[in-house]
């Protein structure tokens, strides 16, 4: 893709309006990458910064209606853009103002600027955004480029008496950037977008210094100039910050190898209303505690504005490849992980997905590129069905993915299906598991093409002990549909994973009186 520059000094509204300018205002990710119906009526993915994108999806409309029995004739009418007369106007403090000119920081008190960064992407505030019904949103946007920046501003606002709601990149789904309705001081979105330099990088102590502002995909793409990477990828990487990483204590799908947000930090540098937050020195473990960036990791920008931090790094691996296993039940993928981790030889990326959200995932596929493909398609496929006796409507599948030195690889592969063989998994090709894990990045914007025909898509995440993953699995999808019966909708499930139990819940209305809930 394409990734613009992020300005600096003077440059630094035309900077973050350049990366705004590339994002859906109301809804996940680019403008030019979504789901949508052609005009022969099959799906497929615009845009070409995704394996996707540009592909049509010649089964998924049958998946839908066959799936929910449903026709897609119903499609709701959003906005094309955003109605400034929607947008409350801004509580202005003049005083503020006045000293904030005199920093020379960049500011905005545009409608579009704060209606952008008055939102993550929980489904009740996308839905606010497509309805236009905006109560209380930030009254002014400021773009610090540096930590001596926000120095300043937290000590203005502490000087006016005013609120202050860090922004990284809007991804957050804990309502974190939601103001409070009954609010009536001036509340500041600090947008760190500019602040996403590198500024260190210590090559014998494998340690980078980096601006928190700095977006996922942009830290990869910088670290790996010079032979690195963090390793650190959340389902958001494309467009979360480090230092909202920090922020929700976040997870990334190769935590196996690279550990989580907590694993890879040795220091942050914080900004709150009492000073500066900071250890003294930057070693990796002190035996000593509390240790202060536990307070700090996970605490959503409630305690301060994160400036700077300290992350481990390593040698960009020299052997990536991926995997899959297809296994006969869910209970059977389930036993496999639990003994790939018991034996501790988890790859970078292990997911197990239900037959539900296989037969989703197989409604994805795009068109066939040749009969000659298809051919091959149809042999595994019967492979799988007919000689091993696999019932494609039980079936689950792993993805798998794999990184490092290439012969250590290698030998961490056959480890892994030598289990996977004990619980009667069979082995799926590579580009099957490479195709399941960049979908992981496309199909959060499956949401905006169900809000289009009455589907609501809502997702969360848990963790749970092995002893508790079928039933956990089991539990939500009986407890939604006893609601559902209640309230007389009916539900098809959609997915379920152990390790991270994920799921969304969607609504589809049929006609205007009938309707159904899918779990994805």
């Amino acid at each position: 893709g394409v990734y613009p520059e992020r300005g600096s000094g003077a440059g630094a509204e035309a900077g973050a309006r350049l990366w705004q300018e590339l994002l859906k205002w109301n809804g996940w990710g680019y403008n030019d990458s979504k789901f949508i119906f052609n005009k022969k009526g099959q799906a497929e993915f615009t845009g070409k910064r995704y394996r996707l994108g540009g592909m049509v999806l010649p089964t998924f409309k049958e998946w839908i209606e066959k799936t929910f029995g449903a026709s897609l004739e119903h499609k709701t009418t959003s906005r094309a853009s955003l109605n400034v007369n929607d947008v409350p106007p801004p509580i202005v403090n003049e005083e503020f103002l006045q000293d904030l000119r005199a920093t020379k920081i960049s500011y905005s008190q545009d409608a579009e600027d704060r209606v952008f960064r008055a939102h993550g992407h929980c489904l009740h505030e996308i839905f606010v955004l497509r309805e236009g019904m905006f109560k209380r949103i930030p009254d002014i946007v400021v773009w610090p480029v540096c930590h001596e920046d926000v120095v300043k501003i937290v000590e203005l606002a502490c000087k006016h008496n005013l609120c202050i709601i860090p922004f990284g990149g809007g991804t957050s789904v804990s309502s974190a950037l939601e103001c409070p309705e009954e609010e009536k001081r001036m509340i500041i979105s600090l947008d760190t977008s500019q602040m996403n330099r590198i500024l260190w990088i210590d090559e014998k102590n494998l340690t980078a210094c980096v601006e928190a502002g700095i977006v996922g995909q942009d830290l990869e793409k910088q670290l790996a100039e010079s032979g690195f990477c963090t390793g650190h990828e959340p389902d958001s990487m494309e467009f979360s910050s480090l230092g909202g990483w920090v922020a929700t204590r976040a997870s990334g799908m190769k935590k196996n190898i690279y550990g989580n947000i907590e694993d890879l930090v040795i220091h942050i540098k914080m900004v709150t209303p009492r000073g500066i937050v900071e250890k003294n020195c930057q070693v990796p473990r002190m035996s000593t505690g509390p240790d202060i960036h536990h307070f700090i990791m996970g605490s959503e920008g409630t305690l301060g504005v994160v400036t700077e931090v300290t992350i481990k790094i390593r040698p960009v691996p020299e052997y990536q490849k991926y995997g899959s296993v297809v296994f006969p039940n869910f209970e059977r993928g389930v036993a496999c992980l639990r003994e790939v981790a018991k034996q501790r030889c988890a790859p970078a990326s292990i997911r197990l997905v239900d037959n539900a959200q296989f037969q989703f995932g197989h409604a994805l596929k795009p068109q066939v590129a040749s009969i000659f493909t298809s051919f091959l398609d149809g042999l595994k496929k019967f492979y799988i069905t007919k000689f091993k006796g696999f019932d494609p409507n039980i079936l689950c599948v792993a993805t798998l993915l794999f990184e490092g030195d290439r012969e250590k690889v290698l030998q961490h592969e056959k480890q892994v299906y030598d289990i996977a063989t004990k619980f009667g998994g069979l082995a799926a090709g590579e580009d099957n598991g490479q195709r399941g894990y960049m979908l992981t990045f496309v199909i959060a914007y499956l949401r905006d093409l169900g809000l289009d025909y009455y589907v609501i898509g809502e997702s969360f995440e848990t963790s749970v002990p092995w002893d508790r993953v079928l039933d956990l699995c089991r539990n939500v999808k009986e407890r939604i549909v006893r609601e559902c019966k209640e309230k007389g909708v009916q539900f098809a499930p959609l997915s379920t994973c152990p390790d991270k139990h994920w799921s969304k819940s969607s609504l589809l209305d049929q006609k205007p009186r009938s309707s159904a809930i899918i779990l994805l």
